[in-house]
């Protein structure tokens, strides 16, 4: 069995470490590197979308990020209990059109004892933006530690 550290219970901290471990992972928007912090017969439900253990994850994730280009995500822990957290989130994309959007989401996540994510319950919303209100600038891949958070950008 693969351990995917930290791992619960979760402090504050190990949380905080989870939760940006989680950014860096989908901002690499590599599905088949996504997929392993999750456990095999994860189940997620994103917006109105079932998805059902890692082989489907990496179809959606696939899906999602062909869609919605030039991908940046921030997340921030919202709480955590034992093996669970609840995180906060906004990402900026566009269509192949061009057409500008900022997502606001939260997820429910629960961990199996290994550290990898069995649950994940999303909820998220796309508010269409002018891409001279985008606020996330940085070069692909994770987000630079000195770029702001959502709190800190007022998100």
């Amino acid at each position: 069995m693969t351990s995917r550290p930290p791992l619960p219970p979760f402090s504050r901290e190990s949380a905080m470490q989870k939760v940006r471990l989680a950014e860096d992972g989908w901002n690499s928007r590599n599905p088949e590197k996504v997929s392993l912090a999750y456990t095999e017969d994860t189940v997620w439900r994103n917006r109105a979308e079932f998805v059902h253990g890692r082989g489907q994850v990496v179809e959606f994730l696939t899906r999602k990020w062909r869609k919605e280009l030039d991908y940046r995500l921030i997340k921030e822990l919202w709480a955590h209990d034992g093996n669970r957290i609840a995180v906060r989130y906004a990402y900026e994309w566009h269509d192949d059109s061009g057409n500008w959007f900022r997502s606001y989401g939260n997820e429910n996540w629960e961990f199996d004892d290994a550290g990898l994510m069995k649950y994940r319950h999303a909820s998220i919303n796309d508010v269409p933006i002018r891409e001279s209100e985008r606020k996330f600038h940085w070069p692909f891949g994770p987000r630079p530690a000195e770029h702001p958070g959502l709190s800190d950008l007022g998100l």
